[in-house]
């Protein structure tokens, strides 16, 4: 799901009045499910999703309510358009109000997958990485993206912006965090990013933390149709949420193996402003973040390589051999 992300999009709904945050959260909860699908091989198959809002009604009301709805229908419709065959089943919105201080949004999908078709890792000393940026705006975006994804919003919205928010929206965070880690960056929603200014100046600090999570299935639908064969040169697919850059070791099977991650993309200005307003150390913001790529694919080969970078670049997305 969207996680606490919800609870940065009330903040720039209640602050600006901007609506169109909402359509973002519905984005987040279906693509933290779709591109772990992405992961295994799907992308023809049929889809099922099941939507579930929680919210508490006395700060959450009806219209939040049909953005969310609408945001949905909109995210299933790009992908549909991209040749991705997912079908809303319906779902279910609850008035949680003692367990939920604003909004959660989460989903649900299921698919069916031949054996035949599923990548399962098998990740080996020989094989390329190639990342695939989370920054910029590919084809199928409306805008450009600043790259966050749907993990470690809490540390993020909490580093990034200024106490003056714990005083004016109290029911959005958790009332047991201790003051000293509440709202204790020096940005307003509103600021320009540090970074962004010149280059995407439309992007403020608020909207680059909720950027969109950006779905890869445009690609790997891509990819798999115009090279079936690629399949067989794939070891492994990682989307870098849980965990970020060491996620990968999850599912390293041989002992003595290493990852060796020796040409990053370039660490994108929303990472860096975290890191610099949150003090946190290097090792900690690539465990947290993706700092540049939210999906690598391991392949055996350069070709396949060459491949897997040529499917995502003609639909706009950054790729290139990480290690």
């Amino acid at each position: 799901g969207a996680g606490t992300k919800s609870s940065l999009a009330y903040l720039y709904h209640k602050e600006t009045g901007d609506a169109s945050v909402w359509a973002g959260i519905a984005q987040d909860a279906i693509i933290m499910n779709i591109d772990d699908l992405l992961c295994v091989g799907v992308t023809t198959e049929p889809i099922l999703l099941s939507s579930t809002i929680g919210r508490n009604k006395s700060n959450i009301p009806g219209s939040v309510l049909s953005a969310v709805i609408a945001g949905t229908e909109s995210t299933l419709s790009t992908l549909r358009a991209h040749g991705l065959n997912i079908v809303s089943t319906g779902g279910e919105t609850a008035d949680v109000g003692d367990l939920v201080r604003t909004i959660i949004v989460d989903s649900t999908v299921a698919t069916r997958l031949p054996r035949s078709l599923i990548i399962s890792p098998r990740i080996a000393p020989t094989n390329l990485i190639v990342g695939l940026s989370s920054t910029g705006q590919s084809t199928y975006e409306t805008s450009y993206n600043a790259g966050t994804g749907s993990n470690g919003l809490t540390s993020a919205r909490h580093d990034l912006f200024s106490h003056t928010y714990a005083a004016l929206y109290p029911e959005s965070f958790d009332p047991s965090l201790p003051p000293s880690l509440t709202y204790s960056g020096s940005l307003f929603l509103t600021d320009p990013l540090p970074g962004l200014e010149h280059l995407h100046p439309a992007v403020d600090a608020g909207k680059a933390l909720l950027s969109p999570t950006r779905t890869y299935a445009p690609v790997f639908v891509a990819l798999f149709r115009d090279h079936p064969e690629i399949r067989g040169k794939i070891t492994g697919v990682v989307h870098c949420s849980g965990g970020a850059q060491t996620k990968v070791l999850n599912f390293i099977g041989s002992e003595g193996v290493k990852v060796v991650k020796d040409d990053m993309f370039e660490v994108p200005p929303l990472f860096r402003a975290i890191q610099r307003e949150s003090g946190a150390g290097w090792r900690e913001m690539y465990e947290v973040f993706n700092m540049g790529h939210r999906m690598e694919v391991y392949v055996e080969g350069e070709e396949a390589g060459r491949t897997v970078i040529g499917a995502a670049e003609k639909l706009g997305v950054e790729a290139k051999v990480v290690g």
